[in-house]
């Protein structure tokens, strides 16, 4: 099982911080991705949708979203968010085939114990 987490989410984003520091802090490999400067792959979307719904992905509170007016539009949800990766709520953490949105120890720690077994 791939033993490097991915983290998914925006250098300003505080919840982001805070996922990457509670994998720093447990000495964990982590790979940060700026969704400012790389969006999701299709596989990568793929997967993530394998534990989270296309739905929960979707920031509706963003500034992205707010700025786009996509309350008021009709749009293709899978497109939209590969095509930008700010509608995006954040921090998205992978680990293997696992995706996890926002914060979430409970299940960060499971995937620690299993990487080191």
């Amino acid at each position: 099982m791939a033993s490097t987490i991915q983290i998914f989410g925006t250098k300003k984003c505080k919840d982001t911080q805070k996922a990457i520091r509670y994998f720093k802090e447990r000495n964990v490999k982590t790979q940060f991705i700026d969704l400012n400067e790389k969006g999701l792959s299709k596989g990568e979307l793929e997967s993530i949708l394998k534990n989270i719904s296309l739905e929960n992905l979707l920031d509706t509170e963003g500034k992205q979203f707010k700025k786009r007016n996509l309350a008021y539009i009709t749009y293709n949800l899978e497109d939209e968010l590969l095509n930008d990766p700010l509608l995006l709520k954040t921090p998205i953490t992978r680990f293997g085939r696992f995706a996890e949105l926002g914060i979430n120890p409970t299940a960060w720690k499971k995937w620690i114990e299993s990487s080191n077994n």
